[in-house]
């Protein structure tokens, strides 16, 4: 009786194809904090909570990918770059659908009032960091596509410029959060303070979730670099 390779299932013709798919899935997390934000804009914190548990279920999705992936790479698999960045990346890709599953348990705890004065922008401060993981997907689906070319050619020039995007997005994700930051600074009077506190956590939670997207991309730019 055969038995079958449990490595070369999960991973069929590339050693690459989970790892793009777990960046997918983080991406989803992601993604999903659009629908519970608005929600807690809403102040329908019942549908929140579900949009949460739809967010949550993303990021256990991406746990179990995750652990498959370094359950079943074996040390001794002859790879074109090494094992260990691998892990390194795949550690990076799963920070984003962490934080953005830490952002919406601190919101959904505290049923936090966002003041109607920055609903809108926080809202669109979401969706940029939303679209630098995106980016940063974008990117990591061309990985299996390098190593065909052995890191070369036009696709190493696709990939750098994917990278320089992320780059570029990350960087107004980071002046969003200053204006952000700088508009709540002048409604602080009028609130309580715990309040200021964790909205302000949120604040930076969010633009945490775009510089690990960027991280990412960083680290794939190691990986082209070697």
């Amino acid at each position: 009786m055969a038995i079958g390779n449990p490595f070369g299932n999960m991973f069929g013709k590339s050693p690459f194809r989970p790892i793009q798919d777990h960046m997918a899935k983080a991406h989803s997390c992601a993604q999903a904090l659009v629908p519970f934000f608005e929600a807690a804009v809403a102040n329908d914190w019942k549908l929140a909570a579900e949009k949460r548990k739809d967010l949550a279920k993303l990021e256990n999705d991406a746990d179990k990918l995750k652990r498959n992936v370094r359950l079943h790479m074996p040390k001794n698999l002859f790879l074109p770059v090494p094992r260990s960045d691998l892990l390194d990346m795949l550690t990076m890709q799963d920070q984003i659908a962490n934080a953005a599953k830490d952002i919406s348990g601190l919101m959904l705890g505290r049923k936090m009032a966002i003041p109607e004065s920055m609903a809108e922008s926080l809202l669109n401060f979401i969706k940029e960091s939303i679209s630098t993981s995106e980016q940063a997907l974008k990117a990591i689906s061309e990985l299996d596509e390098l190593v065909e070319t052995g890191f070369g050619g036009r696709e190493i020039q696709l990939v750098e410029k994917l990278i320089k995007e992320l780059d570029r997005l990350e960087n107004v994700n980071d002046r969003t959060e200053i204006k952000i930051r700088a508009a709540l600074f002048k409604l602080e009077k009028d609130m309580p303070p715990v309040d200021v506190m964790f909205l302000y956590q949120v604040i930076g939670g969010i633009g945490e979730l775009a510089d690990r997207a960027q991280r990412v991309g960083s680290r794939l730019q190691l990986l082209i670099a070697r």
